[in-house]
């Protein structure tokens, strides 16, 4: 059995695998969550830990005495060809998820859209290289950040049934600009990648990809548990090395 983990700015992400099939996921609100839960996964043999943060640390002595442990980072080998001319400062997160991406479509022109604390935008070409993409705020983050960074918008959460255009008040304007405005931002940027490669397969995944799925008008594949399964392809490939 695989244990993969993926420690967000939110949330601790576990996947256990048996070869390439996700039996189960489980989400930690915490390191004390994570480690009390440990004795929930069981005949793990190996585990790969990716993070972006230095939360990890805290629990690699824990995790190495129970299974072997690697650390995913993006100088760690994967299936792709990493072109991203400043590898050393790529989030693991996002080789992952491209990994997760190519993990289903193999040889193809992949975008794959991670909507999180940040909207990442990953792309794999047919060759399986991987180039680059883009990172921009996501929507709890642009909501965050109207309140912040003025003096009088209030502090609004994220409405996953918000689908008005037109917003009537101050409230309905602000959900209306960082909710839809996030899924016209993605929209937009699927049409232009579509425009260069025109067989392009888009991958929509993260925590906040549920709500865009209901607002994009563009084709895609959509599945909250890529990441998980781009570690997983990781730590298979590094254990046979």
């Amino acid at each position: 059995m695989n244990l993969v983990l993926d420690f967000g700015n939110t949330h601790i992400k576990a996947g256990l695998f048996d070869k390439n099939q996700l039996l189960e996921k489980k989400i930690f609100e915490n390191l004390d969550n994570l480690l009390s839960g440990l004795d929930h996964f069981k005949n793990i043999k190996k585990c790969l830990v990716a993070s972006v943060t230095d939360a990890h640390q805290a629990v690699l002595p824990n995790l190495s005495s129970h299974f072997e442990t690697f650390i995913f980072t993006s100088q760690s080998g994967t299936p792709l060809k990493n072109l991203y001319k400043s590898a050393n400062t790529l989030g693991s997160d996002r080789l992952a998820a491209a990994v997760g991406a190519h993990n289903f479509y193999p040889d193809r022109n992949v975008l794959t859209i991670d909507v999180g604390t940040c909207i990442k935008y990953n792309f794999v070409n047919e060759q399986n290289e991987y180039l680059g993409g883009a990172i921009s705020p996501g929507i709890k983050m642009r909501l965050k950040a109207m309140h912040d960074y003025t003096h009088a918008l209030p502090d609004l959460f994220f409405n996953e049934n918000y689908n008005k255009l037109v917003g009537e008040n101050t409230n309905e304007s602000l959900l209306s600009g960082a909710q839809l405005g996030a899924a016209a931002e993605v929209d937009d940027t699927i049409t232009r990648y579509r425009l260069i490669y025109p067989n392009l397969q888009t991958v929509l995944t993260g925590g906040d990809s549920s709500y865009l799925c209901k607002q994009l008008k563009n084709r895609f594949f959509a599945n909250q548990n890529i990441l998980l399964y781009g570690l997983n392809a990781i730590l298979n490939l590094t254990f046979e090395k």
